[in-house]
């Protein structure tokens, strides 16, 4: 990793991506040994909608309670 702030703000922002990539696979091959006889496009939408409501963590997956964002100033 290079020692420039700006090169390791971009590699981690792409790991980030590439997290979220392999996340989505293992939750759509889950989706797949939960629904096998669904079509690949009715997988995606039931992805798609895991996506949008995320049971057990409707606020994100952090602990506490939610913020508003942007913060305001101190």
């Amino acid at each position: 990793m290079a020692d420039d702030p700006a090169d390791r703000a971009a590699e981690n922002l792409r790991l980030t991506f590439d997290l979220c990539a392999a996340g989505e696979a293992i939750k759509w091959q889950q989706l797949r040994r939960e629904h096998p006889d669904a079509s690949d496009e009715e997988i995606e939408a039931l992805l798609i909608a895991w996506l949008h409501e995320r049971p057990g963590a409707p606020y994100g997956d952090a602990e506490g309670r939610p913020a508003p964002w942007p913060r305001p100033p101190r």
